[in-house]
């Protein structure tokens, strides 16, 4: 009961602060409960601090209220998170062990110091808490032994991170001595040090697309798949966001239609299961297998 309680609030705040406005009675209709019940929740919300908005009817959450910006980041599930956490709980019965302990942990992500423990293996958790308060700060860093496999060098960089990635592996930062935004593998990093110094940059923060590969860039390279059972089943397993862009060609095919940022994330799956995926799309794309087709043939 609690938990759905806690989701409806969660989703009542999703509501009122998107783009789109709406009564009570709409607030109502799209949670299930009574209007009543609905302003009940934003009566509380005005008492938490909020600042609640009403204009000809309609109920909204101004994004300047006190406190929302802390409870967005420290409510850091990644869409592909909350995707998969969303497939989770629908399957789970009724008051149950399992229920219970992922209430919990859902508690306890508002721990904020905890954070790191939750979002990323052991050994670097330290590094993405110290980023993850630069970013709650807008405080400047500096990475120490960065590892860079572009350059092939160590050095230090002195960065303004602003965005993870979609799979928190890797953070979108604003480089002073390039002038550029770039993304940094946390994992490639040895410690993070926090400056003195506030962002300058704030204006030119500017995130790059990530494909539903993993792979973060500013390109956006077309591709085209038809794929067999096998192959779909093994794309959602690993990459869970790609379903929503799977449509049903026929009864054990499925087309994938999506862009990439690269060739690299989207040609390992191809080559892992290439005897049940058709390249539709894409001559480059084609043209990339067939080169790493020839590479891997000649090692063999």
């Amino acid at each position: 009961m609690e938990l759905h309680k806690f989701e409806r609030q969660l989703r009542l705040m999703m509501l009122m602060t998107s783009n789109r406005k709406y009564t009570l009675e709409e607030l109502g209709e799209r949670l299930e409960m009574s209007s009543r019940n609905v302003y009940r929740y934003v009566e509380a919300f005005k008492m938490a601090g909020f600042i609640v908005r009403k204009q000809n009817g309609f109920y909204s959450l101004d994004k300047s209220s006190p406190y929302f910006k802390d409870i967005t980041r420290l409510v850091h599930f990644t869409e592909e998170e909350a995707y998969i956490l969303k497939r989770a709980i629908e399957s789970i019965d009724e008051n149950t062990l399992l229920k219970e302990n992922l209430k919990a942990k859902l508690y306890k992500v508002y721990d904020y110091q905890i954070l790191s423990e939750i979002v990323v293996r052991s050994g670097i958790g330290d590094n993405v808490h110290n980023i993850y308060e630069c970013i709650k700060q807008k405080k400047q860093v500096e990475f120490h032994d960065y590892r860079s496999s572009n350059s092939h060098n160590v050095s230090d960089r002195i960065v303004e991170p602003f965005a993870f990635t979609a799979n928190n592996n890797e953070i979108w930062c604003y480089e002073l001595s390039s002038g550029k935004n770039k993304l940094f593998k946390v994992s490639r990093i040895k410690s993070v040090e926090i400056k003195e110094t506030d962002w300058q940059f704030e204006t030119l923060h500017q995130q790059g697309f990530t494909d539903i590969f993993h792979i973060s860039s500013d390109k956006r390279l077309p591709v085209k798949l038809r794929m067999g059972l096998v192959a779909a089943n093994l794309l959602i397993e690993e990459f869970p966001l790609a379903e929503k862009q799977l449509t049903i060609a026929d009864e054990s095919h499925w087309i994938l239609e999506t862009d990439v940022c690269s060739y690299v994330g989207v040609g390992r799956f191809v080559l892992g299961v290439f005897d049940d995926i058709e390249i539709l799309g894409s001559e480059e794309f084609k043209d990339y297998i067939h080169a790493k087709v020839k590479i891997m043939s000649k090692k063999i």
